[in-house]
């Protein structure tokens, strides 16, 4: 019966065919061709969708330790620990150069151009879209490699055997950012000046792109004349500082079109009235943020998703019992200001070098700017609604310490009743991966949603990469440097005062330190902390190679070049002396994490990556970065 069936199909089949030719060649149905993509909107933003996600981001909530390094963290994961123990980085750290995307980026646009069956509307705005990230990526690639070569059109070898008509030399520094902020000119009127759109390039994003690029180049034509190795003599790296003054004024004057609404309606998040949560939810509140400008989403419905706070969530009655991977630094944490504006170290020692003791753990912390715990998980502190457990054991009258190599180990010790809990269940243990190790778990960009600590869950908590709090000081940044100090003051007195501070700065508070600091405390785990040590070109003095003590993280509270060459913590201890009025209460230590042993040196060679010996075998016109 069966091959019946089938006979009798089979004739079916052949008799709707002239012939056996017509039967055998038939359209696909599972591949498109370019005209089909590039005449339907839906197929071209499907197009889109790829060369967005290949969007190249310094630091980024999918790689936990890009957004944690140069010691403003420790990383409580044994497999890292090396990273403590070495003093330095090659020159062809933080590299890039992936023409390959160019080029698809490239044959995007060409293509667009054969389109026929596009909208006006819809072809400006794709092309915008496809040269606003071509763009981004030649700014990534001259932020990390200095002038490289500048091909706008796709290129075909024509296996000829002479491959040298596709060898192109390199463009100077300062020509790749003038091409980043012409291209921002010149899509700015094809995109919609919509703030609700995030994940797309609009007015906002290119010309929030346009004030961070022109800030960047100002930098280097200033402060690049005190590295003058850190140069070539044809502009490859190294921008004049005759230049300066013009970017800095591009910066400030395309930070104001947004301040002042004309790209859309953007404004710092406000909307909690605990305001180390308000800071906190800019990163994972969706919902009418208008503080984020362009964002990489993640949507748990479409499987797009991240292990972030299954990475670094605090470990004790987590989901999984998972976390605990980055460790804040105290010299982070001692960076935020009291409220009242005053760069102070944490009391943990009074006048005669005693001790100081506290009720609760998290007490230490209270009156400082709302943005260190909106930041970092302090001890006391609380994530999604449970106390954290950080301490470090149990301080006898004697100065003798008790505590234990196990989350919450118990031990009994002289006065004890019995066996009693001696460390936290999220540690400090010296060594012991995945718990506080610097007494601090990362606040910033964690899941609060139930389940987010899951595997199977996830996170879709999204990654900014341009808000509006960086508009404001990169316009304050620009207008400092262009003598106007009380713009600068007003515009960071905005930021300041969403942190909760209460002394406004005035115009001569304004330094080049004030600014590095604001920065700091403000973006801190946002990956613009190494690109601003590199434009000020202060980051071989930060990184300078040489050991800290624990004075070294007290004192210079505000220095922009306060050497920050390895990760310290703060352990609270439990204080036991029964009949003492402070016994229960609370003390701390300055301590640094045992797996830290090296100190870390940026060298000149440092400032631009190496160029890879394949590309320049490849292409004799491309010239090497200097000090390599």
């Amino acid at each position: 019966m069966k091959k019946y069936i089938i006979l009798f199909i089979i004739p079916l089949l052949f008799a709707n065919c002239e012939s056996d030719e017509e039967f055998l060649d038939r359209e696909p149905t599972d591949i498109l061709s370019e005209e089909q993509i590039y005449n339907n909107p839906d197929l071209v933003v499907s197009v889109l969708a790829d060369l967005y996600n290949r969007y190249y981001d310094f630091g980024t909530v999918e790689d936990w330790p890009s957004l944690a390094g140069f010691n403003v963290a420790f990383w409580s994961e044994a497999g890292r620990y090396g990273i403590f123990q070495n003093n330095g980085w090659g020159y062809g750290e933080w590299g890039t150069w992936d023409y390959t995307y160019i080029r698809e980026m490239n044959l995007f646009l060409e293509r667009l151009d054969q389109s026929t069956e596009l909208s006006e509307a819809e072809l400006a705005r794709f092309k915008a879209e496809g040269r606003f990230l071509r763009a981004s990526y030649y700014f990534t690639l001259v932020k990390r490699m200095g002038g490289v070569p500048l091909i706008l059109e796709s290129q075909n070898y024509d296996f000829s055997g002479d491959p040298t008509y596709l060898q192109f030399p390199r463009e100077t520094e300062a020509g790749i950012y003038d091409f980043v902020i012409s291209e921002m000119d010149a899509i700015v009127d094809d995109l919609p000046a919509d703030a609700n759109i995030k994940g797309r390039a609009t007015q906002g994003a290119v010309v929030a792109t346009k004030a961070r690029a022109a800030l960047y180049a100002a930098s280097i034509a200033k402060y690049g004349q005190s590295t003058p190795s850190v140069s070539l003599p044809g502009g490859e790296v190294g921008i004049p500082a005759s230049r300066a003054d013009e970017y800095y004024t591009t910066a400030l004057t395309a930070a104001q079109r947004i301040i002042n609404g004309e790209v859309g309606n953007y404004g710092l998040y406000n909307s909690k009235p605990d305001l180390s949560e308000n800071f906190a939810s800019i990163f994972y509140e969706k919902n009418q943020n208008n503080e984020a400008i362009f964002v990489e989403d993640f949507k748990l419905q479409t499987d797009k998703k991240h292990g972030f706070t299954i990475s670094n969530q605090p470990r004790y009655g987590a989901e999984e019992e998972e976390g605990g991977r980055i460790n804040p630094a105290l010299s982070l944490v001692q960076s935020f200001e009291t409220l009242d504006g005053q760069y102070k170290p944490l009391p943990i020692k009074d006048g005669a070098g005693n001790p100081i003791y506290y009720e609760d753990p998290e007490d230490l912390f209270a009156g400082r700017d709302a943005r260190l715990e909106g930041t970092v998980i302090v001890p006391g502190s609380t994530f999604k609604s449970k106390e954290v457990d950080i301490w470090a054991g149990v301080q006898l009258s004697d100065g003798t310490v008790i505590s234990g190599d196990q989350r919450g180990q118990r031990k009994e010790f002289p006065g004890s009743n019995g066996q009693e809990q001696v460390v936290g269940f999220d540690g400090p243990i010296d060594g012991q991966e995945f718990t506080a190790q610097t007494g601090f778990y990362i606040r910033k960009y964690q899941d609060p949603k139930p389940g987010s600590g899951q595997r199977g869950t996830q996170s879709d908590v999204w990654f900014i990469r341009y808000r509006y709090a960086e508009v404001l000081l990169n316009a304050a940044e620009a207008a400092f440097e262009l003598g106007q100090n009380d713009v600068a003051a007003g515009y960071m007195n905005q930021v300041r005062q969403r942190a909760g501070i209460t002394t406004d700065l005035v115009p001569g508070d304004i330094t080049f330190d004030r600014i590095a600091h604001e920065r700091f405390v403000e973006f801190a785990f946002e990956g613009l902390h190494f690109f601003d040590l590199k434009r000020w070109r202060i980051a071989h003095q930060v990184l300078d190679g040489v050991p800290m003590n624990a004075e070294d993280i007290t004192e210079n509270i505000g220095d922009a070049t306060k050497r920050l060459t390895q990760p310290f913590g703060l352990w609270p201890y439990k204080y036991f002396n029964p009949g003492n009025p402070n016994d229960g209460n609370w003390l701390y230590k300055i301590v640094k994490p045992s797996r830290v042993t090296g100190s870390d040196n940026f060298r000149l060679g440092n400032y631009y990556s190496e160029i890879g010996q394949g590309i320049l075998n490849n292409n004799p016109l491309i010239v090497k970065n200097p000090n390599q």
